[in-house]
């Protein structure tokens, strides 16, 4: 959720930056060409303005005037013709003073005539007819074999006798315009670091409840029903969330303390008339004449399974309302200690009950409520597990967590019936003459979830059923 929030600011951001950066870099090129173009129009109108009146020596078309220069004139036109080609020199440009037709009064480089084409061509078009260059077309880096071509007419009298015309390469407009750039991207990318930095802080304190949020539902989804949100940093809508969260997780814990109060108190409440019933049916059962034996024995039996039934619904309900703290606790030593209580049932059923892992397993558990978790397996797989054969307990240590896995050698599950192992009631269709409640892994699985752990099941191979106690493992 952080990256995509964090992809909009800055998409956002950057759309922002170019939307402003990209104007104003065509601004900063207009700038430029624009103060190139003023300057060569002011040189251009300083050589008009040094331009003689009289005509250049033997010219038909000479400037208006005579057709014949004095002395002076003629003087005037060499220092003309030194100065264009001084300018050529220092700046790299070409100008030219040519009169209507297009023959050079003064003229650097030497060779170069009126452009026949193009940009020239136009702007001497436009000096012809009264009008100077003032927009030529716009120079980008990207175009170096582009130019500035300038001109301007010379006016005597209100006639356009001749025309200066210069052409300028761009190279040092465009490393100007380029420079200019840089800094521009510099600024933008600054802008954009700061922005990341900022959009990291937004982003960070408006999730930082969600967050919390996010593990306290986990939490409580998990069996951990004790957890809460800090209503504390975060936007108003947020923090008045998490205190809404709050109130529900109060609320819901406050129902199901209820209901599993109900369910312990009708449990204990009906154990003392079971209690008294079966009392009743053992002097009823010895004053009924003979033949009667059976019934009262089926009688005394379904009691006995009601009143086992009563005390796994008691041990839920106290399974369900404990709070237990995880405390690091050696698993191989608590396994063992349950391996060797449950040993003397299974040599008694004619099972093998073996153990294997490594002699010291720490994690975090409730030792309490896993080993009577264990116990609630162990009895399961040694029901289930014909004589003869094996039940296997392996401890497993992994990088964050303790396995306990229990295999026993039965008739194992369907996957149907691996998908409701575990719930509260169920038994196997084809186990029904199992003794039992159907209670016994409901315990556990409340029991390791209480604990932060999990009870898992598996189909074992070639058959059989396992089942797997995972607690986190004790970080050391």
């Amino acid at each position: 959720m952080q990256n995509r929030l964090l992809g909009i600011l800055l998409s956002l951001m950057a759309c922002v930056l170019a939307a402003l950066g990209l104007p104003l870099a065509a601004a900063v090129a207009a700038a430029e060409q624009s103060r190139v173009v003023v300057d060569r129009i002011d040189d251009a109108a300083r050589f008009a303005q040094d331009l003689p009146t009289q005509g250049r020596a033997g010219s038909d078309t000479a400037v208006k005037g005579g057709t014949v220069p004095d002395a002076g004139d003629t003087t005037r036109l060499r220092s003309l013709a030194l100065e264009a080609a001084r300018y050529h020199d220092l700046y790299g440009a070409r100008v030219g003073i040519f009169q209507r037709d297009g023959s050079a009064v003064a003229v650097a480089p030497e060779s170069w005539t009126v452009p026949a084409g193009g940009a020239g061509a136009q702007a001497f078009q436009e000096a012809l007819d009264g009008r100077r260059s003032h927009n030529p077309p716009q120079v980008w880096p990207w175009t170096p074999d582009r130019t500035i071509t300038v001109a301007l007419p010379v006016v005597r009298d209100g006639d356009v006798v001749a025309v200066v015309i210069t052409e300028s390469p761009t190279g040092p407009l465009r490393a100007r315009v380029l420079h200019s750039w840089l800094w521009i991207g510099a600024g933008e990318a600054l802008a954009m670091i700061v922005a990341v930095l900022l959009a990291l802080r937004l982003t960070g304190w408006v999730l930082r409840p969600v967050r919390t949020l996010d593990r306290a539902t986990h939490d409580i989804a998990t069996g951990r029903l004790n957890a809460r949100v800090a209503a504390s940093g975060g936007p108003p809508e947020l923090r008045r969330l998490a205190r809404s969260f709050n109130d529900m997780a109060d609320h819901v814990v406050l129902a199901i303390d209820q209901q599993r109060a109900f369910v312990a108190d009708a449990s204990h409440q009906l154990r003392n008339p079971l209690a008294a019933l079966l009392l009743r049916v053992e002097l009823l059962g010895l004053e009924l004449p003979e033949g009667h034996q059976d019934e009262v024995g089926a009688v005394r039996e379904e009691g006995i399974r009601l009143a086992r039934v009563l005390d796994d619904l008691l041990g839920l309900a106290t399974a369900e309302h404990a709070r237990p703290e995880p405390e690091p606790v050696d698993l191989t030593a608590l396994v063992l200690a349950r391996v060797d209580a449950w040993r003397a049932v299974a040599d008694q059923r004619g099972i093998d009950l073996a153990w294997d892992g490594p002699p010291v397993a720490y994690g975090l558990a409730d030792p309490i409520g896993f080993g009577s978790a264990l116990d609630a397996v162990l009895d399961n797989a040694l029901k289930f597990t014909p004589t003869g054969r094996r039940v296997a307990v392996d401890t497993v240590l992994r990088k964050r967590e303790v396995s306990v896995a229990v295999t026993d050698s039965g008739p194992g599950l369907t996957d149907e019936e691996l998908a409701r192992i575990g719930d509260r009631f169920w038994r196997s269709p084809r186990h029904q003459n199992v003794d039992g409640s159907g209670l016994g892994l409901s315990i556990a699985r409340t029991l390791l979830l209480a604990g932060g752990g999990s009870l898992d099941f598996a189909r074992a191979e070639p058959g059989g059923l396992t089942v797997v106690l995972t607690v986190p493992r004790r970080r050391d």
